[in-house]
């Protein structure tokens, strides 16, 4: 009966398949990263070891498991590939360099935001560029109304349904208002601002639309871009960033 005894090969089978079962349970239930890229290498260095040792068991098990690999990857990177796809969705892409830039009226934007700096009104105006809001716009309410000074002044005129929130300008156009942005989760930022900056903020750390704010407290103007802001800034400053920014638009 000594033919059925293991040899040592065959142990050293067992051993191994019996690490490989627990590593993954411990990466499953972590469902961190960095254990799963350790992990990875683990079974890398296992199947080369195995193939030199024609360990038969190990290897039609890393043959199963190589399909799931892939999958497996997505799930547990599904985070840094949504933030890489947001950061290369925010570059031009050759079709849009094609596109007839668009022109925005800045008077009636000028004009509103005097006013609400003047009487101290909470505004948020956001600018569209390359990447479409659509998703932060379904939050709200869709105008695609003629943009102008005195719609932008009855829309922030707290005494409306529509002053919470940001007015996203597409073209030249008041396109939607009451619209919820993603807050930033800078602590920074977060020690010093309310939420109206922080939307601000947060809405140019996902895309590359940019801001401005007008404080209701202190009636100060500031702009936000790349995840930066601006404070305390002139209305002859604006026009300037304002100028700049949308010889970018498309």
């Amino acid at each position: 009966m000594g033919f059925l005894l293991p040899g040592f090969t065959d142990i050293l089978d067992i051993l191994i398949v019996t690490i490989i079962l627990y590593s993954i349970i411990i990466v499953v239930r972590k469902a961190s990263g960095v254990e799963f890229l350790l992990a990875l290498g683990l079974i890398a260095t296992l199947y080369f070891l195995a193939a030199y040792f024609n360990l038969k068991m190990i290897m039609g098990i890393l043959n199963g498991l190589q399909n799931f690999w892939m999958l497996a990857l997505l799930i547990l990177f599904q985070d840094e590939i949504k933030n890489g796809l947001a950061q290369f969705s925010k570059n031009k892409s050759l079709f849009s360099l094609l596109r007839t830039p668009v022109k925005i009226s800045f008077t009636p934007i000028l004009e509103a935001v005097s006013t609400f700096s003047d009487k101290r009104i909470g505004a948020l105006l956001v600018f569209e560029k390359s990447q479409k809001l659509d998703d932060y716009i379904s939050s709200g309410e869709i105008v695609d109304a003629k943009l102008s000074s005195k719609l932008l002044m009855t829309i922030f005129n707290t005494a409306t349904l529509l002053h919470d929130g940001a007015v996203v300008i597409r073209d030249d156009k008041i396109y939607a208002t009451k619209v919820v942005l993603p807050l930033s989760k800078n602590e920074e930022f977060g020690k010093t601002f309310g939420t109206r900056h922080l939307a601000a903020i947060g809405i140019t750390e996902h895309t590359d639309a940019f801001c401005v704010i007008v404080s209701e407290q202190t009636g100060k103007i500031s702009f936000t871009k790349d995840a930066d802001i601006d404070l305390d800034i002139s209305i002859e400053e604006l026009l300037q960033k304002l100028t700049d920014e949308t010889k970018e638009i498309k």
